[in-house]
């Protein structure tokens, strides 16, 4: 799984500091880190195509995708196919 890459992530895009190791699979991001709103997840869903090397179309992305860490680690696992 994609747990770790997917933290490293958020954190560099989010700028969340030391505070990411904090997270687990089961942390909440939508409405719980107030540094991820709309404009944040745009360049979240950038930073997953560029480390990832996957294009993610509109269609491919719902609340559910940003609900935890990780439901996001498990789309990431499913663009890159493994």
């Amino acid at each position: 799984m994609y747990l770790d890459e997917v933290k490293t992530l958020l954190a560099d895009v989010l700028n969340l500091g030391p505070g990411a190791q904090a997270l687990t699979a089961d942390s909440p991001l939508l409405g719980a880190i107030p540094e991820l709103d709309s404009m944040a997840v745009v360049s979240v869903i950038a930073a997953i195509e560029d480390r990832f090397g996957v294009m993610i179309d509109d269609d491919d992305i719902s609340a559910s995708t940003f609900e935890t860490v990780g439901s996001l680690a498990r789309f990431v696992e499913q663009k890159t196919g493994q």
